[in-house]
């Protein structure tokens, strides 16, 4: 058992290491992506039409919700999503996944306290408009006197003011959508 454990081990690794990259794959989303219900016109096939695929995974009754907040392209909410990017997007992008809901920040070292970086990671967890459709982690580092990098603890109020600015961005674009 452990010799098979020796065998299969180093070849996870190699196999992690060679779908890693250094520049992570980022792109513009169009405003299209967002409302991608109201583009597909019942044009496409049976797999993503009317009772399709889509609708089985993500509106279990097969209608149509009518709400185009959600877009079929993403599979969270579309303005919490967008709410999240704005939000942080002082910090450098490290990765973006809109499918999966997750956006994760390099760090980002204030000018005004060059011993202390900060890095946050934005999950979306729904497809609806919620208060509970976002969650934000920040982690703290601070820079010892030997030089290197130590963590540090986050007070709770600071996730807390992410979380309910993305949830204000969100819910601005929501409604700068609605009177569009």
């Amino acid at each position: 058992m452990r010799s098979h454990l020796l065998l299969v081990l180093p070849a996870a690794l190699v196999t992690l290491v060679a779908c890693s990259s250094n520049t992570p794959a980022v792109r513009p989303v169009a405003m299209s992506e967002y409302y991608d219900d109201a583009n597909t016109g019942g044009t496409n096939g049976k797999l993503l039409g009317d009772g399709g695929i889509t609708a089985a995974l993500f509106n279990k009754n097969g209608s149509s919700s009518g709400d185009t907040s959600n877009g079929g392209a993403m599979a969270v909410n579309a303005f919490l999503w967008r709410g999240a990017l704005d939000t942080l997007s002082f910090m450098p992008l490290s990765s973006a996944d809109p499918f999966g809901g997750v956006i994760i920040t390099d760090w980002y070292q204030p000018a005004t306290t060059p011993d202390e970086r900060f890095k946050a990671t934005a999950y979306i967890l729904g497809r609806q408009l919620r208060a509970d459709g976002v969650r934000v982690s920040v982690f703290r580092q601070v820079r010892g006197a030997n030089g290197q990098w130590a963590d540090a603890p986050v007070s709770a109020s600071t996730t807390g003011e992410l979380e309910n600015k993305v949830l204000a961005r969100a819910r601005e674009l929501r409604s700068q959508s609605a009177s569009n």
